[in-house]
């Protein structure tokens, strides 16, 4: 009898375990391709250099086959229990916000760079990004739909894998029901790459940039080669980060006295509290150590959802 409950519950504690594993929240939007061949795109200036981006807000106010077919990508992932992030929703959150929109700057004139997209991604903190590209070609009084689906990770922009399809040519002229009938064939073989690879993140933890730099002539008269109880602060930080990346990974890519570059970070994804962990969020217990241990002032400059500047000498 013992025999039978303990081999009942070697069989039942896997799908327990897959049951309570946590699943990577999606966000789905207009691929680059597609924006770009219907005219939704935005040129802006950033730190002097000329960026064309996808103009998210003024291709689903305009249309609306592209909000039909978010609609439906984002129904096919909850049947499969991924949450996903509305996009439009996520645009009114940042622009009825005053201090996303505002031009943040330090007190020595650094200024934040930041693009829309940057923000958007900053502000949805979607673990996987779905880029959406379709086209329909008409055959007499019949329409096919021909898709492109690609995962994307958030905050690397990597690509995880993609999906393709057509459907089969229909009389409908609903896009959803077109969309439907080309992602379902594969959408289940999808869903397991994007949990793949979520399940990854969540072992071996998300790769960030993380970047120091010093105010020049700051307040504190420190730069990353002053010693504090007989290590230069940049060892200090590598000691920090060896100690609060995930088994102590991350790759230093060039460094100076004024300047170092960590990258290939490890961040957790949750903290001991089951908190989300992001870039910033990351950044910030670096700077709170630094303070409480060190009276270091310094501060936090977002580059994006996976990059973030930390500025020392003061705020």
């Amino acid at each position: 009898m013992k025999k039978t409950i303990f081999i009942a519950l070697c069989l039942v504690a896997p799908l327990l375990l897959m049951a309570q594993a946590k699943k990577p929240t999606l966000m789905v939007v207009p691929s680059d391709a597609w924006c770009n061949v219907n005219g939704y795109v935005q040129t802006i200036d950033n730190q002097g250099s000329k960026q064309v981006i996808p103009d998210y807000q003024q291709a689903l106010q305009n249309d609306i086959d592209l909000k039909l077919a978010i609609a439906k990508i984002n129904d096919l992932m909850a049947e499969r229990e991924f949450k996903c992030k509305d996009l439009e929703a996520q645009l009114k959150r940042i622009n009825q916000s005053t201090a996303e929109a505002a031009l943040v700057t330090s007190k020595n004139g650094n200024d934040m760079a930041e693009t829309p997209v940057d923000r958007l991604l900053r502000v949805a903190k979607a673990d996987i990004i779905l880029e959406l590209t379709w086209d329909i070609k008409e055959q007499g009084p019949k329409r096919t739909l021909t898709y492109i689906l690609e995962g994307k990770d958030a905050y690397t922009g990597m690509s995880i894998g993609g999906a393709n399809g057509t459907s089969s040519p229909s009389f409908s002229a609903d896009i959803s029901v077109l969309l439907e009938e080309a992602v379902v064939a594969n959408i289940d073989n999808f869903t397991y790459r994007l949990q793949s690879y979520f399940d990854d993140l969540f072992a071996n933890g998300r790769e960030v940039i993380l970047e120091l730099r010093v105010f020049q002539d700051n307040e504190a008269g420190i730069d990353l080669e002053t010693e504090f109880g007989g290590l230069e602060l940049s060892e200090i930080v590598d000691e920090w980060l060896a100690e609060n990346t995930v088994e102590g990974r991350f790759s230093k890519e060039g460094s100076s006295e004024y300047y170092v570059n960590y990258e290939q970070v490890r961040i957790p994804l949750f903290n001991t509290k089951g908190t989300a962990i992001d870039t910033e969020s990351f950044a910030r217990q670096l700077r709170s150590y630094l303070k409480t241990n060190f009276n270091i002032q310094s501060k936090v400059m977002n580059r994006g959802l996976g990059k973030c500047i930390l500025v020392l000498g003061e705020k």
